[in-house]
């Protein structure tokens, strides 16, 4: 059976690539990283790409994925944190599948990413309080993209790939 896409967004940290790769196993769909593939593609990290290039450019990248996987069937994508902040990528979301914002307390957050340093926005920033404002400014552009949003904090993978499908199929 052919389904629409589900697109995840949120904060780093909230878990898309987590419940994106638990989805895949249970609804057997194909599955996209948007970072990832924007990695491959350019033949550098992401830290490397917003040193050399910008974040534009990067945000550009994102943009020009979106439209050639918007007319897509039978995916997840796990969208990069930042993806959902430009009004066009919210709408090419909207236009893809079915946006699913999966959210998380600063605190979670802090202690999800607080040994990765593949992350540009976080370099000396490793703090709660930076990243709940950067959450907070956030926020608006995370609802006003987003069908559903599904909270992950202290939850199992399973649970809430559990909760995204009922909701889906509500």
């Amino acid at each position: 059976m052919e389904r629409k896409n589900i697109l995840l967004i949120g904060f780093m940290g909230t878990g898309k690539s987590t419940v994106s790769a638990q989805l895949k196993k249970m609804l057997g769909m194909k599955e996209i990283d948007t970072d990832a593939l924007i990695v491959e593609q350019e033949g550098m990290t992401i830290s490397d790409i917003f040193a050399q290039k910008g974040e534009e450019a990067f945000r550009n990248m994102e943009t020009d994925l979106l439209r050639r996987l918007k007319d897509e069937k039978n995916l997840i994508v796990s969208c990069g944190g930042g993806m959902a902040l430009r009004d066009e990528n919210a709408s090419i979301m909207k236009e893809a599948g079915t946006v699913v914002w999966l959210t998380a307390t600063p605190e979670t957050i802090l202690k999800r990413v607080k040994n990765d340093d593949s992350r540009p926005l976080l370099r000396g920033n490793k703090n709660v309080e930076f990243i709940g404002d950067l959450l907070e400014k956030r926020r608006p552009k995370y609802e006003a993209a987003s069908d559903i949003s599904v909270e992950t904090d202290g939850r199992s993978v399973q649970d809430i790939c559990e909760e995204i499908i009922s909701r889906l199929s509500e």
